[in-house]
């Protein structure tokens, strides 16, 4: 039987909850939960902190850039953020 998104991790039930919500698969990029390929040009964005595995990062994706606008102790801080980002 699969996992519930819950039980797969907080990145998991946040793309879960996304897609329930309506949202477009372009305006978001979730690390290893949510990856549209091919990349699109600008969207939303949570992943691990580049040179620090022990925290995230949610940030802008815009005209092959990453714009980080905050950095997070905790995956499910990142999530939150990401999904306040998203749905207000």
């Amino acid at each position: 039987m699969p996992l519930s998104a819950e039980a797969a991790g907080p990145r998991a039930a946040l793309a879960a909850a996304l897609r329930a919500a309506g949202l477009p698969a372009s305006v978001y990029w979730i690390e290893e939960a949510h990856q549209p390929a091919p990349l699109p040009g600008d969207f939303l964005y949570l992943r691990r902190a580049p040179g620090e595995p022990t925290r995230w990062e949610t940030g802008g994706y815009e005209r092959g850039r990453w714009t980080p606008y905050a950095r997070h102790a905790e995956e499910s801080e990142a999530c939150a953020h990401l999904r306040h980002l998203l749905l207000g």
